[in-house]
């Protein structure tokens, strides 16, 4: 999630970055916070500021957390992710650099088609969790948490001098623009009506430049973080709002926060970097390890792959689970206990599910109970309540794939 500038930062380029806990980051301090091409359009619409790490972005607008939830899921809602840190890598060693860099197969990519992949430390924790397109135009485009911003473009800077100094042809920019999510249900019928390219056509996790509302240049990208489908549009600064006007002008559409984005996510069991996955956690022990390339886990020659891929054939000690409860709801740092009582682990996210009408969350556990059904204590409120490990995502996603 981003901010607003025009065009392209070159190499060297530092920003403030966000910390990944929506509730820690909502309480920051208020010092001089940057702002994303749509904060008077959000101030405009009454959306509710705060203090998000250094940035001012709308937690919720005039509709309440529980209804802009269940809109997004009905319906459809726009999101300003304009923190996110979008990169271009370019030049004939892209895919060699971003391939020492994450654990995914970037180079069976197809032209516009992207992957979740993770950036992994030699100890196999996880630095980040980002999404790497292979642009048809000849780079990567790369989108990674504003949360790590600072963390990952040094990673990423300093590859690419090492690269360089070793006479490789390969560069980064960061990129500049506004990042728009539309997302649920009804998201590609609104967008189509913006558009000369046929969306049916763009299945989940590929991307395209288009013309939106009038604006060239804009990237086009089949994801989100809300488990529906959906797309995020990539937008010079100068297009941002007239494209959010645009999009907001059909009935479908309404704004929504930061709130209903965290309550989605969790819905679709989707990792908060820094809450749910981090640098003392790996892949597998994250449930995580469809993010492993096949190749990849035979050359062994991506950062952490001597612990990481010896964990794919035998067992973890812990396990990122799904918990399901009534009663209290469950919130990070609640501890896990097994039935006698003894702690085991910890929720690492967790809240009521306006879709479920019951509570969810996510937590490490031991593997041997990761198993779903299997019946856990937490603590909520000092008070131990019964919680049962359950599957995710909790509710069904529904990308759209073509059959």
């Amino acid at each position: 999630m981003q901010r607003a500038m025009s065009l392209v930062a070159r190499l060297g380029v530092r920003r403030p970055a966000l910390p990944t806990a929506l509730s820690r980051s909502l309480s920051c301090a208020q010092d001089v916070l940057r702002r994303t091409p749509l904060y008077d359009f959000h101030l405009a619409h009454g959306g509710r500021m705060v203090a998000f790490a250094g940035w001012s972005l709308p937690v919720q607008y005039g509709d309440s957390h529980v209804d802009s939830h269940l809109h997004t899921r009905r319906h459809c809602s726009l999101f300003d992710v304009s923190h996110m840190l979008q990169t271009r890598i370019f030049g004939c060693d892209r895919v060699k650099l971003m391939e020492s860099l994450v654990v995914g197969d970037i180079a069976e990519l197809r032209p516009n088609q992207g992957t979740l992949t993770l950036f992994t430390n030699e100890a196999g924790g996880i630095l980040d969790d980002l999404i790497v397109t292979n642009a048809s135009e000849g780079y990567l485009y790369v989108v990674s948490n504003a949360g790590c911003w600072d963390k990952d473009l040094a990673l990423m800077q300093d590859k690419v001098r090492e690269l360089q100094n070793k006479g490789s042809d390969v560069g980064l920019d960061v990129v500049d623009n506004a990042l728009l999510a539309l997302q649920g249900p009804t998201a590609a019928q609104v967008l189509q009506t913006g558009v000369a390219e046929d969306l049916k056509k763009l299945p989940f996790m590929t991307s395209a430049v288009m013309e939106v509302f009038g604006v060239s240049g804009c990237r086009v990208t089949r994801c989100g973080y809300t488990g529906e489908d959906g797309v995020e549009i990539s937008v010079p600064v100068a297009g941002a709002v007239h494209v959010a006007t645009a999009l907001l002008q059909n009935p479908e559409v309404k704004l929504a926060g930061l709130a209903a984005r965290d309550s989605l996510r969790l819905e679709a069991g989707l990792c908060l970097y820094g809450n749910d996955i981090d640098e003392h956690t790996t892949p597998v022990e994250g449930s995580l390890s469809w993010t492993l390339g096949k190749r990849r886990r035979a050359t062994m020659d991506f950062p952490g792959a001597t612990v990481i891929v010896p964990q794919l054939k035998g067992k973890v000690e812990r396990k990122r689970v799904g918990l399901t409860c009534e009663g209290a709801p469950m919130r990070a740092h609640s501890p896990i206990l097994c039935t006698d009582g003894t702690v085991i682990g910890t929720v690492t996210s967790g809240c009521p599910s306006p879709c479920l009408k019951k509570n969810v969350a996510m937590g490490y556990v031991p593997s041997k109970y990761g198993r779903p059904g299997t019946q856990l204590l937490v603590e909520v409120r000092r008070k131990q309540q019964m919680a049962i490990v359950s599957k995710m995502p909790f509710v069904p996603t529904n990308y759209y794939t073509l059959k």
